[in-house]
């Protein structure tokens, strides 16, 4: 029966009030989590945003993002292209592409002596193994 007496309205107004609370807890944890990756931050100051978050949460997540919306952003970004780095670092190695310029070679020489490459090819790709 309280299912009945919740209209339309109310249940927008209470999807839009989750919605926010939901918004507010994924910005606090974006905050906690880029204080605790900041390296160019002390621990002291580390505990003293902390600690103006958690007893002024509102205005100490508000003004912490003034502050620091900036750096917060650069750490975004280079944490993002560090994980990119170490995904092709991998993918790289798992393909086996991360031989040196000599094993390279030698898999040419190797080709080039079976036949497989001829002089022209052979050129062309130390040429571009080399430089």
């Amino acid at each position: 029966m309280l299912l009945a007496q919740f209209g339309t309205g109310q249940v927008l107004w209470s999807i839009l009030w989750f919605t926010l609370f939901f918004m507010w807890i994924w910005l606090v944890i974006s905050v906690f989590s880029d204080i605790i990756r900041a390296q160019s931050m002390s621990g002291w100051s580390k505990a003293i945003w902390t600690i103006a978050i958690l007893v002024l949460p509102y205005l100490g997540v508000f003004i912490y993002l003034i502050v620091n919306g900036d750096d917060m952003n650069r750490r975004g970004v280079e944490a993002a292209q560090a994980q990119n780095d170490a995904m092709q670092s991998y993918i790289r190695q798992a393909a086996g592409t991360t031989g040196s310029a000599s094993d390279e070679l030698a898999k040419l020489a190797d080709l080039h002596a079976k036949g497989t490459l001829d002089d022209a090819e052979y050129a062309a790709a130390k040429a571009k193994v080399l430089g």
